[in-house]
């Protein structure tokens, strides 16, 4: 079912692009309708750093309040594909692009996606698995002196380097 679905998009986009580019360069001219596309571009990386670096500021907060960013995370990939779609020339996907730059509806899309969306975690997966590399010591079996000197063992790739200066 997801084929036809692509297929559409891929057919029906550039057409209603095509169209649209007749319908405004016919009423504009050929020069202000390329204009506004460049326009849109131009427009569309700004708004795409602007609040992409917002957005980072807010999956910082979240994650430091111990909450994780799901809903930041999916504003943020709906302000990707804004500003990929603001980069595309055309009317038709800088209407869209301009749409997920909105955050009320980035909000919307991020309800509706929800419903239809279930994330499932399982625990019980995550096992700890020890690597047979790893050395695990005790606390006295460990010392970061030389064994019966109580020097510092300079060739130990274990030394702090700040501790040795």
């Amino acid at each position: 079912m997801r084929f036809p679905f692509l297929f559409l998009i891929f057919l029906i986009v550039p057409l209603l692009e095509i169209a649209a580019f007749v319908l405004v360069g016919s009423r504009i001219g050929v020069l202000a309708t390329l204009g506004m596309v460049l326009f849109t571009a131009v427009v569309g990386s700004v708004l795409l750093r602007v609040q992409g670096f917002g957005l980072l500021r807010r999956i910082q907060a979240e994650t430091d309040a111990g909450r994780v960013p799901g809903r930041e995370l999916v504003h943020g990939g709906m302000i990707l594909l804004a500003g990929f779609l603001l980069l595309l020339p055309g009317f038709v996907t800088d209407a869209v692009g301009f749409l997920l730059f909105v955050p009320a509806f980035r909000d919307w899309m991020w309800r509706a996606l929800a419903k239809r969306v279930l994330v499932k975690v399982d625990l019980a997966g995550m096992r700890y698995r020890r690597d047979p590399r790893t050395i695990d010591l005790e606390e006295d079996e460990f010392s970061r002196t030389r064994e019966g000197t109580g020097d510092a063992d300079e060739t130990s790739p274990w030394r702090r380097i700040d501790r040795d200066r």
